[in-house]
């Protein structure tokens, strides 16, 4: 297993995980991959140390060679952040000055970085094709998740994409409910970051228990969605966090616009500065409490659960970034929707679900256009194409606001971004 990115502060979350389901899948060689030789010693001494605490016996390395690194490889993970938290910053304050919402992976600021991420990762695709072993794995972790894994299928790669908040949400179910969260089935449905729960059951019962939490636990659903609890009975669903960007995005522009707010660029900057602090410590043996904060809960537990089931045929559920093929009605085949899947060897086979009501289903429609117009601009390097992308982002969509925004945000990520400037 090759892990790109492997000096983020999530890699210690990851190896904790491969320890825990060594009886599905058993890694007997893990390279971490990172430019940053800081990070590539100080992450990858603690995650040896907790590898080895715990019994692993496997052969572990560090490198910053790609070549080296993806050699023979059966699954390549990737959690990179081209530009680090400085360019997340960025995404998430120029947005705002244009009364847009400020924010990593929704609007905007998450077109900005998929400029900057979808053509370093189909590079890591290609070379992972020609350098892995027949059959490897690309496994996607790296925001926005539902445009990288677009632009992956698009190109035919052997590729899964991935995110944490529908396993996330399974476990808060799971003990709203005071049952193993393992037992709780959701029905999830949507687009990366745009996703709704639209029931909730326990083994294999017919009873939705959604109203019932509503009717006990609404106030505790309500600030974790951020949605009314009134919109939650309307709909009849539990959307993910990032749906309140689209339902509540003037507030949210308000609040990120009031003088001294602090971007989340910024807070995690100083969490990831103290956490490295303390994976330096030799006598650091586990994954420290801190990380929790991070962001990315249960990352390991589902990255692991996917590989495994990748690797040992197992057909079981999850929810997974894959191609539509008709699950959802009203989206095209190719589209990476995020939603339930068996998964087996061949990959991640999505199960067929209800019709969405117009009000969701317009919005994921209008969000799957900007995807592939994101995709676009990400691989053309025409500003143009920008352009066209945030004219169909409900989160910007005017003119010529989204003419001035994307010259902004090029000129912004110029570094990054060379080819948007060639001659």
């Amino acid at each position: 297993m090759a892990v790109v990115g492997g000096g983020s502060t999530y890699t210690p979350e990851l190896v904790d995980g491969l320890c825990d389901h060594e009886d599905r899948m058993v890694v007997d060689d893990l390279v971490l991959l990172d430019p940053d030789e800081h990070r590539r010693q100080v992450v990858g001494g603690l995650s040896e140390r907790i590898l080895r605490t715990r019994g692993w016996e496997g052969t572990f390395s560090t490198t910053a060679d790609r070549h080296a690194a993806l050699e023979g490889a059966d699954f390549v993970v990737v959690q990179l952040r081209i530009g680090g938290q400085a360019a997340r910053h960025v995404d998430e304050t120029i947005p705002v000055g244009f009364g847009c919402l400020g924010q990593e992976t929704t609007g905007a600021g998450g077109l900005a970085k998929a400029l900057r991420t979808v053509p370093v990762v189909l590079e890591l695709a290609e070379e992972t094709a020609a350098r892995a072993n027949p059959g490897a794995w690309f496994v996607d972790f790296t925001n926005p998740v539902g445009i990288v894994t677009q632009a992956l299928l698009d190109e035919g790669h052997r590729a899964v994409g991935l995110c944490n908040v529908a396993i996330w949400a399974q476990r808060r179910l799971g003990h709203y409910l005071g049952v193993d969260p393992d037992g709780v089935g959701i029905e999830h449905v949507g687009l990366n970051h745009l996703t709704w729960i639209r029931s909730a059951r326990l083994g294999g019962s017919d009873r939705d228990l959604l109203p019932e939490l509503f009717d006990r636990v609404g106030p505790e659903l309500e600030l974790e969605s951020g949605i009314p609890l009134e919109l939650l009975r309307l709909q009849q669903a539990l959307p993910s966090y990032y749906v309140h960007y689209y339902y509540n995005h003037d507030a949210d522009v308000a609040e990120q616009a009031v003088p001294g707010h602090r971007s989340r660029a910024e807070v995690v900057a100083e969490l990831e500065a103290k956490l490295l602090v303390e994976y330096g410590d030799p006598e650091l043996v586990t994954k420290p409490d801190g990380l929790s904060y991070r962001g990315g809960a249960f990352y390991s537990l589902a990255a692991v659960r996917l590989m495994a089931s990748l690797h040992a045929n197992t057909g079981d559920v999850q929810v997974v970034d894959m191609r539509n093929d008709g699950a959802i009605p009203g989206l095209p085949d190719d589209a990476v929707v995020e939603t339930t899947a068996l998964v087996d060897a061949q990959g991640a086979h999505p199960l067929p679900q209800r019709q969405l009501p117009p009000e969701m289903l317009g919005l994921v429609q209008h969000v799957k256009a900007y995807e592939h117009l994101a995709v676009k601009a990400a691989r053309t390097g025409s500003r143009d194409d920008v352009v066209r992308a945030l004219l169909a982002n409900p989160l910007v969509g005017q003119y010529p606001l989204a003419a001035d925004l994307a010259d902004a945000l090029l000129a912004a990520n110029k570094h990054h971004l060379p080819r948007f400037f060639l001659d």
